[in-house]
């Protein structure tokens, strides 16, 4: 998975204009986040249509208060520089819970 620092820029509208984008927002801290990212190597590969990328939430906090990303771990969808979607909160994510997220994005 990128990192968002791997881009050139943090304009979200230049890094998704084209193509389908799944941010995953998270912290080094965050224990719910570590208890999703074993899971994120298979879910990437399962939705291979989509590129992700991995939003260190307190090195990007001026984005994530942008996005209302307060809650992390959280997932912001984007298909050609639009929002398509978003699992925003603060609650735990199960691999489940995140792949029902993305399969109701084709919808």
């Amino acid at each position: 998975m990128k990192k968002l620092e791997d881009y050139q820029t943090t304009d979200l509208q230049e890094i998704t204009q084209e193509g389908k984008y799944i941010l995953f927002f998270e912290a080094d801290w965050c224990p719910d986040c570590h208890f999703i990212e074993p899971e994120l190597p298979s879910i990437e590969k399962d939705y291979s249509q989509y590129q992700f990328i991995q939003v260190d939430r307190d090195k990007f906090l001026d984005l994530a208060k942008e996005l209302g990303i307060m809650g992390i771990p959280s997932f912001v969808a984007f298909e050609n520089g639009k929002e398509i979607g978003r699992l925003v909160n603060k609650e735990r994510k199960t691999k489940e819970q995140v792949e029902n997220f993305i399969a109701s994005l084709a919808k």
